[in-house]
């Protein structure tokens, strides 16, 4: 059975480095954080950062992931990241009704984007 979406783990080449970015960028701690990885708590899901792994091939830029974070604010969102050093791949789109989304890269090669999604409702916790 699957539960929905869980993790997204990117592999940085400088674990401390990549730690105090997305400390500043979601702007909390991590829930885990130990020198093999670290994770933090994304209003229910998991984005995890692990160091690469020397034995293999870094991570190729702009790989096929996609993931979205929710935001109430797409244009401030937008902004703030951009400010922080994440490089925009794509400018804010409207891709139907009210919902806007727009890519980044981090500043390891990590592709990721931002939502805004008026519809779309976390299920309550029971």
């Amino acid at each position: 059975m699957f539960q929905g979406l869980r993790s997204l783990i990117f592999q940085v080449p400088d674990l401390a480095v990549a730690r105090k970015w997305y400390v500043e960028v979601l702007n909390f701690e991590p829930y885990f954080d130990e020198p093999f990885y670290i994770g933090f708590n994304v209003g229910g899901y998991e984005l995890g950062l692990m160091p690469e792994d020397p034995e293999k091939p870094a991570p190729v830029r702009g790989n096929s992931v996609a993931c979205y974070w929710g935001v109430d604010d797409i244009h401030a969102a937008f902004a703030r990241l951009k400010a922080l050093g994440a490089e925009p791949q794509s400018e804010i789109e409207n891709v139907g009704g009210e919902i806007e989304t727009a890519d980044f890269c981090d500043p390891w090669g990590n592709f990721f984007g931002i939502i805004y999604n008026p519809e779309f409702q976390l299920p309550t916790q029971a």
